[in-house]
C-alpha cells in the first residue's frame, strides 16, 4: 500500500462552507482513509486524540504499576506472611493470570460495544482491589485474592490500549505513540519499585495500595470526561489498513478516487441520539455516519455505549483469539513480546534473590532503588522505538517507491536484538559473581537496564506489526499476545527459584539468552515471508474456516 499525499478536494455546501473534515484537513497520507463524519476519530483535532491518548497511557501506567509494586517488598512480604519466597513472586504470577484470563471475556465486549466502558470498569475494579490489598493485613490468600482481581482491573489496558491508537490515527502517526503506550504498559512499571520501596519504608507496605487506589480514583474523572469512544463503525472501504494484500500490492490513490462521493442530502438523514446512554438498550448496530450526520455534543460523547460496532455473537467473538495461533504472524508476535517480558519477569525475581542476602541484606529501599538502571533502560527504549518506527518506515517506503509493507515494522528487531541481547547476556555473566567481590552490583543492574530497553523496543516492534498488517483483527491479536506473555510469566514466577538452584545463575541465563536470539532471528522468515503469509490468511480466513467470521 502506497502512502501517497490526497489531493485536497474543496467540494462546497450550499452555504460555501467545507462539505467535510477531510476536506478541511491539510493534505496529508490518508491510511485509512477517514469518513465525512465529524464523529469519526480520524478527524477529531489532533490535540484531542493525543489528549486522550496521555490521559488513557496515565491510568496504564498506573494499573500496570501493580505487576512489579511488590518486588522491593519480598523480603518484609515474606517474613510478614511467613511464606516462601517462591509463594510470595506468585503473588505476581496470579496477578497476570487474572490479567490474561479476564482479557479473554473483556475482548468480545470490546468488539460489540467498543472500549470504553472496558477503560472506566476496569479503574474501579482497580480503585477497589487495591483498596482490598491494602487492609488484607497477613492474610496471604485474602491478598492472593486482591492480586487476581488487580490483574483483571489492569487486562483492559493491556489489551487494549494500542488498539485505541490503532482507531484514532494514520499509519504514518502510530510510531511514536505506540512507542509511548508500550513505555506506559511495560515501561512505566520499572518506576514503580523505587517509589515502592521509599513508601514502605516510611509508612507501611499497605500504602503501596492505597496510593494506588487513590491515584486512581483521581484519575476516574479525567478518563470519564476526556476519553470518548474511539471505535467506529465505518465505511469497510474506507479501511484500507485492515485489508490483507492478496495482490503483490495495493495502491492507495487519492481519496476521491478510492471512496465514493458523500450521500447527497436526501440520504439517510440523521437519527435522533439520547444525550447520555450509561447502559445498551438493545444490539442496533451503531449507524454508518456522512457529512450530514451531527456532530456529538459533550454529554453525548460521554456515553459508556453509542450503538453495536458489530453484530456477531459474544460467545463468537470470546473463541476468536484462539484459532489466530495457527497464523505465524501471531505466533512471532507472542515470542516476540512475550519471551522478553518473562525474561523480565524472571530477572526481577533474581534481582530480589541476589541481594536480600549476604553480603548486601538490602532492605525496601536499595532494594526499589536496583530497579532505577530498568527504568532509565524503559526510557532509552521508548525513544530509540520512538525515533526508528516512523522515520525508518518513511525512508524504506521511499526506497520501495513508494509502497508501504506492514514488514518494515519488523525491522525494528534489530535494535532490540543488539540492545536486548547485550543485557541479557552481560547479566548473565556478571550477575553470579556479584556475591564473590568479582563485579560491583552496579554492572549487572547496568545490563538489566539494556535488557528492559530491549523489551521496550520488541513489544513496540510486535504491537506496531499486528496494528499495520491485521488491524481488523488488532484486539483478538493483542489478547493472545497477553495469554501468552502472562502464562509464560506465570510459569517463570512459579519455578523460577527452583531453576536457578539446580542450574546456578550463569548457565539458566545464558541458556534464557540463547533462546531469546533464536526468538529475534524468527524475524527473518517473518521479514521475507510476511506479505506472502498475509495473502494466504487473506484467501485461507483461519476465522471464517472454524465458523467465527
Amino acid at each position: 500500500m502506497t502512502l501517497r499525499s490526497p489531493r485536497r478536494r474543496r467540494s462546497r455546501t450550499r452555504s460555501g462552507s467545507s462539505a467535510t473534515p477531510a476536506a478541511r484537513r491539510p493534505s496529508s497520507s490518508c491510511v485509512p482513509q477517514p469518513s465525512d463524519d465529524p464523529n469519526d476519530p480520524l478527524n477529531w483535532p489532533l490535540w484531542k486524540r493525543d489528549l486522550i491518548t496521555f490521559t488513557l497511557c496515565w491510568a496504564g501506567v498506573l494499573a500496570t504499576s501493580l505487576g512489579p509494586i511488590l518486588a522491593a517488598n519480598t523480603v518484609t512480604l515474606s517474613r510478614l506472611l511467613t511464606k516462601t519466597f517462591t509463594k510470595v513472586a506468585l503473588l505476581t504470577g496470579y496477578f497476570l493470570l487474572g490479567a490474561g484470563a479476564a482479557a479473554i471475556f473483556f475482548v468480545p465486549s470490546a468488539r460489540v460495544w467498543g472500549k470504553r466502558h472496558l477503560f472506566l470498569l476496569g479503574i474501579l475494579i482497580i480503585i477497589a482491589s487495591s483498596a482490598w490489598a491494602g487492609s488484607t493485613g497477613t492474610n496471604y490468600g485474602s491478598l492472593l485474592g486482591a492480586r487476581v482481581l488487580q490483574g483483571v482491573g489492569t487486562a483492559p489496558y493491556e489489551s487494549l490500549l494500542n488498539a485505541a491508537v490503532g482507531d484514532m490515527y494514520f499509519v504514518h502517526q502510530r510510531g511514536v505513540r505506540m512507542a509511548f503506550t508500550n513505555l506506559a504498559i511495560f515501561g512505566g512499571a520499572f518506576f514503580t519499585p523505587i517509589l515502592v520501596g521509599k513508601i514502605t519504608a516510611s509508612l507501611g507496605w499497605k500504602w503501596s495500595f492505597y496510593f494506588v487506589s487513590i491515584f486512581m480514583a483521581a484519575t476516574l474523572p479525567a478518563v470519564f470526561l476526556l476519553c470518548p469512544e474511539t471505535a467506529y463503525r465505518r465505511d469497510t472501504r474506507l479501511n484500507t489498513d485492515t485489508n490483507a494484500e492478496a495482490e503483490e500490492e495495493i495502491k492507495l490513490q487519492p481519496r476521491v478516487a478510492t471512496v465514493s462521493n458523500p450521500p447527497s442530502d436526501e440520504e439517510d438523514p440523521p437519527k435522533q441520539r439520547a444525550d447520555f446512554v450509561l447502559f445498551p438498550t438493545s444490539r442496533a448496530l451503531q449507524p454508518i455516519g456522512n457529512a450530514r450526520t451531527p456532530q456529538k455534543s459533550f454529554v453525548e460523547s460521554l456515553s459508556l455505549f453509542d450503538g453495536a460496532k458489530t453484530d456477531e455473537r459474544y460467545w463468537v467473538l470470546l473463541l476468536r483469539p484462539f484459532p489466530l495461533i495457527l497464523n505465524p504472524a501471531f505466533i512471532w508476535g507472542c515470542l516476540i513480546q512475550g519471551t522478553m517480558i518473562g525474561w523480565t519477569v524472571f530477572i526481577g525475581v533474581l534481582v530480589a534473590a541476589i541481594f536480600i542476602g549476604p553480603p548486601y541484606f538490602w532492605g525496601e529501599v536499595p532494594a526499589g532503588y536496583a530497579y532505577t538502571g530498568a527504568f532509565v533502560g524503559a526510557l532509552c527504549g521508548f525513544a530509540i522505538s520512538g525515533l526508528l518506527a516512523d522515520s525508518s518506515v518513511k525512508y524504506l517506503t521511499r526506497k520501495n517507491h513508494g509502497v508501504y509493507e506492514p514488514e518494515f515494522r519488523i525491522l525494528l528487531v534489530i535494535p532490540m536484538l543488539i540492545i536486548g541481547g547485550i543485557g541479557l547476556f552481560g547479566f548473565a555473566l556478571t550477575a553470579g559473581n556479584v556475591i564473590s567481590g568479582e563485579f560491583s552490583y552496579i554492572v549487572p543492574l547496568v545490563f538489566f537496564g539494556f535488557e528492559v530497553a530491549g523489551m521496550v523496543i520488541g513489544a513496540v516492534a510486535s504491537s506496531l506489526y499486528i496494528v499495520d498488517a491485521y488491524r481488523d483483527l488488532t484486539i483478538e491479536g493483542f489478547t493472545l499476545m497477553i495469554i501468552f506473555k502472562n502464562i509464560f510469566s506465570f510459569i517463570l514466577t512459579f519455578f523460577a527459584y527452583d531453576w536457578l538452584i539446580k542450574g546456578g545463575i550463569k548457565h539458566t541465563l545464558i541458556a534464557i539468552s540463547i533462546v531469546q536470539v533464536v526468538v529475534c532471528l524468527i524475524s527473518i522468515p517473518m521479514y521475507v515471508f510476511g506479505k506472502r503469509c498475509r495473502a494466504f490468511y487473506n484467501r485461507h480466513d483461519l476465522l471464517a474456516l472454524t465458523g467465527l467470521q
